[in-house]
């Protein structure tokens, strides 16, 4: 289906495929991994052909169609929700446009018209609407967004609408950019059951390694510029990676043993007469020998001290008799939460169910009609939002940031934990105001890490991560002492670091004081992940 040979491209100076291979074939689903800046989307844009390869080949069997679901989505019209799923609003136009041009320039047997041709007719089919329907319930949409314009929504909702046109067109290679980063828990837990039975081949970036166990046949890993492959999903990738480490490493050993010995062999006897001979055969014996290069460790999460808070007192926080709505939207009518000195919790349901507002109503960020909100005995609350960055001063520089929210780290323990979270070299010296959102959140994180408050509360912080990157903050906050409320769609995240479960749905919030999987089996759903979130 898709067969690429002896890759290179050099972006910016820097190589980053170098005789690269890689074969996909009709059903298979592998993921590609490597660190940030690596080269996965290069690599995807090279498949595409909105980039040109250096040298080297990159074949697709002409018969397949191909669809792209990249990571940000954004609409430009006055398109709603459904005609974006449908097709109706960008791709249909521009098929039929490409159809009609292929047909003036008589080009009617090209792998481009077949393609074009099957797509048009996909989309253009009378079930097609209903099945798109299908799909955006499953990716979290109401029936009433279907009619709502496009422009009003997040380019992460924009996003879930295109997967759905996706998804109804079946196309037999799927390449799928980090489809999990815009996605609820519910949602990202349907597509992963539909994607277990998807007809076509998947090819699939992503941060989330639980998507990638449960999606993935096998991996491709970008590593010093080549495209290393292993059989099993991320977790056999992982343990295969590491054995073949230690075998390199062990060869690699062995053999500069080897070496200094016919080298010590040499040097002693060089210039003795009667074994100047022997010593010089020695020497050609390093010559001929195929060197092996010295193997690069696996990368590892990076660890470091979390200062500890506060202790406060037992209980930290109160909400009694909240009643708060948006509008005439009611939210949450007479709830009531304690959270107690300790907790580990994990707020979990459907989307629209409240999971934010009540990290917000615990935050103190936005106003409730009734009731009453009562802090505990020395409680500091610390806030993360992906969406906040008014915490950071636009004239400071990233390592300043640090520094002066923890004045007892030294820079170089600074600097380690910036690059930790992927702020390397100069990048430390960028000032805040410059940051994308995604840099600002991450910094944000830190921040919350060297002077970590005793009520942590956090709002998908695996966001922006890469996988590393995510371990490192589960060991981070594996050594917190305080307390933890936190809302993600990272199942793995989830699973190291939740002690209770809060499962919002329809206003009301009902406790689970165990872990995420203790949850799945106390409502009876531990072989069905997504029914455990859906369960009235």
């Amino acid at each position: 289906m898709l067969t690429i040979r002896d890759l290179k491209k050099t972006v910016g100076g820097r190589t980053l495929f170098e005789h690269a291979a890689l074969q996909i074939n009709y059903g298979e689903r592998v993921a590609l991994v490597g660190p940030n800046g690596a080269g996965k989307s290069t690599l995807f844009s090279l498949i595409l052909k909105t980039d040109a390869p250096d040298a080297g080949a990159i074949e697709r069997d002409p018969w397949t169609t191909l669809g792209y679901l990249p990571q940000e989505s954004e609409a430009v019209g006055d398109e709603t929700v459904l005609d974006v799923a449908t097709g109706r609003a960008g791709e249909l136009p521009a098929l039929e446009a490409q159809l009609r041009a292929l047909e003036a320039a008589g080009i009617v047997d090209s792998p481009e018209y077949l393609e074009a041709h099957a797509k048009h007719d996909v989309l253009s089919n009378a079930q097609f609407e209903a099945r798109a329907k299908k799909m955006l319930r499953g990716l979290g949409y109401c029936e009433t967004d279907f009619a709502r314009p496009a422009k009003e929504l997040s380019g992460g909702w924009i996003m879930r609408a295109h997967l759905a046109r996706l998804l109804v067109m079946e196309p037999d290679l799927l390449l799928l950019d980090e489809p999990t980063n815009h996605l609820d828990l519910l949602s990202l837990l349907w597509l992963q059951d539909y994607l277990k039975t998807y007809s076509g081949a998947i090819l699939l970036i992503s941060h989330d390694r639980q998507f990638m166990d449960s999606i993935a046949g096998s991996v491709y890993e970008i590593a010093d510029s080549r495209l290393v492959a292993y059989t099993g999903n991320y977790s056999d990738f992982q343990r295969q990676r590491e054995a073949n480490y230690e075998q390199q490493a062990a060869a690699y050993k062995n053999q500069q043993k080897e070496i200094a010995a016919l080298r010590e062999f040499y040097d002693r006897f060089r210039q003795v007469a009667s074994k100047a001979s022997q010593a010089m055969s020695k020497l050609k014996q390093i010559e001929r020998m195929e060197l092996i290069e010295k193997p690069v460790p696996p990368r590892k999460p990076f660890r470091f001290q979390i200062p500890q808070p506060p202790r406060g007192g037992q209980r930290l926080i109160s909400l009694e008799g909240i009643h708060m709505a948006y509008g005439a939207t009611q939210v949450y009518a007479s709830l009531n939460l304690d959270v107690e000195r300790g907790e580990r919790t994990v707020l979990v349901g459907p989307n629209g169910a409240g999971k934010s507002t009540l990290l917000k109503l615990l935050a103190g960020v936005v106003e409730f009609q009734k009731g009453e909100r009562k802090l505990g005995h020395q409680t500091k609350i610390g806030y993360f939002s992906q969406h906040r960055a008014d915490t950071l001063d636009a004239s400071k520089t990233v390592l300043q940031e640090i520094m002066d929210a923890a004045p007892t780290l030294s820079e170089n323990e600074a600097r380690g934990i910036l690059g930790s979270f992927l702020f390397r070299k100069e990048e430390i010296y960028k000032k805040t105001g410059v940051l994308s959102g995604g840099e600002k959140s991450r910094l944000n994180l830190i921040k919350f890490l060297v002077d970590p408050p005793n009520l942590l509360l956090m709002d998908e912080p695996t966001t922006h991560l890469d996988i590393h990157t995510v371990e490192s903050l589960i060991l981070a906050l594996e050594r917190y002492e305080g307390t933890l409320v936190f809302i993600s769609h990272d199942v793995h995240f989830i699973r190291q670091l939740a002690t209770k479960v809060l499962h919002v749905r329809a206003g009301q919030v009902s406790p689970y004081p165990g872990g995420y999987d203790y949850f799945l089996e106390k409502i009876g759903a531990l072989d069905d992940e997504r029914a455990a979130l859906t369960a009235g």
